[in-house]
């Protein structure tokens, strides 16, 4: 076996391991303050420190992880201004997706959107909040490929892991199935402006839940954004 077929199996379990470990910080399971651990990780994925390191390399110039001392890496915990700063981006890339998708809807994209609704409300009736975290996700997503933008597409594609991330800071999914709802309503009516303005109010109300959810004791600047 030459160097090339050595590299490229490491390459594969180290890809593996950070797809794994981001995705247990996005869906919750590792959270914010939670101590990574090499021998742990290592243990429990079946795999060698090395990857395991790389990995955690890779999260922390990614903006997962901070590490605190050689022997002590964490799971970041975002700041308010963080959090803020996400949701003004979020606000101005979705309002124009919203917009641009509006203009290109046709009954295809229109029932993959229904779809997505349905199954939030089908999972939330179900009490499966892990499923109702993913439709919405698939909702959003499918609006932004109706957009059609490419440049738009990429950009939010960077941010796509921090906004799972930011779609599951929620108590009140009864509320956002409601938004959703409306916002669908707004992408049908063939209304760019009215799309809009929908998507705007939506995010607005997502930061007004999230930041209550997370930042309890603060001072409540986000909710005069809320509107």
């Amino acid at each position: 076996m030459n160097t090339e077929q050595i590299r490229r199996p490491l390459a594969a379990v180290r890809e593996r391991v950070r797809e794994q470990l981001r995705e247990r910080i996005v869906t919750g399971v590792l959270r914010p303050g939670d101590r990574l651990v090499e021998r742990d990780l290592a243990e429990d994925l079946g795999v060698s420190r090395v990857p395991v390191r790389e990995a955690i390399r890779s999260l922390e110039a990614d903006g997962f992880v901070v590490v605190q001392s050689p022997r002590r890496v964490v799971v970041r915990q975002l700041s308010r201004v963080d959090v803020e700063e996400l949701f003004d981006v979020r606000e101005a890339l979705e309002v124009l997706a919203a917009g641009l998708a509006c203009q290109r809807v046709d009954p295809p994209a229109l029932r993959r959107l229904r779809r997505a609704v349905t199954e939030a409300a089908r999972a939330l009736a179900a009490g499966d909040i892990a499923q109702v975290a993913e439709a919405n996700v698939r909702f959003h997503q499918e609006i932004v490929t109706l957009a059609g933008n490419g440049l738009l597409l990429s950009i939010l594609h960077q941010l796509e892991d921090r906004l799972r991330w930011l779609f599951r800071q929620n108590e009140d999914w009864d509320r956002l199935l409601q938004e959703h709802r409306r916002l669908y309503e707004a992408i049908a009516s063939g209304d760019p402006e009215l799309a809009r303005a929908a998507s705007a109010e939506h995010v607005r109300v997502n930061r007004a839940l999230a930041l209550g959810l997370l930042f309890p004791d603060e001072s409540s600047t986000g909710d005069a954004k809320a509107g």
